[in-house]
């Protein structure tokens, strides 16, 4: 008995003990200075996003004040190339026409320039520095100016130069994005050339085949060959929908079908959940378009080009198949993408496929990552599969 409670007592006190220590040592979660570098770091993340849109009034004056918290500035103003001034934040705001012409010869020289304040009245002792904005790819972006009490010295003008450099980085990053954006719109642009003038004229002469035979078949043609070029040929977005992609999949497939009659069997096995999922404008027709070409290429019996879109967790898995003549898969391993482009596969019409498939690799790759791009699964005589995997969601893209 007296050792049972004697062991209880020890217990309740080490419970004691661990309650006391236990707070003091929570208490301690970060250093003065880790705080101070995360602070930093937040703020600098708060500059950088208005930053990524590039130089504009709005973006100046949105990072105007994390840009101040970070030099430690009075005040801090920001210029564009003609020394225009797009933002101030804080207070002396009579001195922001020394800071267009102080970052006037900032750009000019692409050095700071420094500027005392006036000798009396309340911006007496104050310095006005002019920090050009120097970005290697593009030259002079703009300036910031900041304001400060005294003479300063060279740790704080270090500082400021840094915050500079920052702020340039963020810009040059804005300048690829954009960059980026060009060069999709280019693709796009590439695919849209490359959409097959044979295509155009035999879908043509098939609508002018049934205008004496059958003028109702042949205005529903016409119908469909206006939406899906007027769709081809759209000014919005590098971006579409599934469910886009694949009406105008539908027109192109009943123009082709017209043509073949029932040389050509379309299937189609697409998931409902997925039809909201975003890709690439364009992305899927360049492999409808060869599926149904290398399909039917030298096949007496017909073709058969089958669709596919499944829902795979985070993932939609697409798949366009044909069971034409298929290809040596050597060819995928030295470049078999461009052999389908070029008409030098096993098609043998010697009549360019300009399917773009290469392009649309890398347009999925440049959206979504390494791990997006296509799978090509073929053998000779045994068709060819072209499978893709597009995210469900995915930050900053959106149709």
């Amino acid at each position: 008995m007296t050792t049972t409670v004697v062991a209880l007592v020890v217990s309740a006190a080490l419970i004691a003990g661990a309650l006391v220590i236990w707070p003091r040592t929570r208490r301690v979660v970060t250093t003065p200075a880790e705080r101070a570098v995360h602070s930093a770091l937040h703020t600098a993340s708060l500059a950088a996003i208005p930053l990524r849109r590039g130089l504009t009034e709005q973006s100046a004056q949105e990072s105007a004040p994390h840009l101040r918290m970070l030099t430690g500035a009075e005040a801090l103003g920001v210029a564009d190339p003609d020394g225009t001034l797009l933002a101030w934040d804080g207070p002396h705001a009579e001195l922001a026409e020394h800071f267009t012409d102080a970052a006037k010869r900032a750009v000019a020289g692409e050095r700071p320039v420094l500027v005392a304040g006036p000798g009396s009245g309340e911006h007496a002792g104050r310095t006005l520095i002019a920090q050009p904005l120097l970005i290697d790819s593009t030259g002079v972006a703009g300036a910031i100016g900041v304001v400060t009490t005294g003479q300063p010295g060279p740790g704080w003008l270090g500082a400021v130069a840094e915050v500079a450099r920052y702020a340039c980085g963020q810009l040059e990053l804005a300048e690829l994005d954009a960059s980026r954006a060009r060069l999709d719109r280019a693709e796009v642009r590439a695919l849209r050339a490359q959409i097959s003038p044979h295509f155009i004229y035999n879908a043509l002469n098939t609508i002018a085949s049934f205008v004496r035979t059958d003028p109702d078949r042949a205005r529903e043609l016409i119908l469909e060959f206006a939406d899906f070029t007027r769709y081809s040929f759209r000014a919005a977005g590098e971006f579409t929908v599934l469910a886009d992609e694949l009406r105008n999949i539908e027109r192109y497939l009943a123009l082709e079908r017209a043509r073949f009659g029932d040389a050509l069997d379309v299937r189609l096995q697409i998931a409902p959940e997925v039809l909201g999922v975003v890709l690439p404008f364009l992305a899927l027709q360049p492999l409808v378009e060869n599926a149904v070409r290398h399909g039917l290429a030298g096949a007496t019996r017909g073709g058969t080009v089958s669709i596919t879109a499944t829902d795979a967790g985070t993932d939609c898995l697409i798949s366009v198949e044909d069971d034409g003549v298929g290809m040596d898969p050597e060819l995928l391993r030295s470049g078999a993408l461009d052999a389908i482009e070029t008409g030098s596969g096993p098609a043998g019409s010697g009549e360019s496929a300009h399917v773009g498939l290469s392009n649309v690799d890398d347009r999925l790759r440049a959206a979504f990552g390494n791990d997006y791009g296509l799978i090509v699964e073929t053998a000779p005589g045994a068709g060819t599969k072209v499978a893709l995997r597009v995210p469900k969601f995915r930050a900053g893209i959106q149709a």
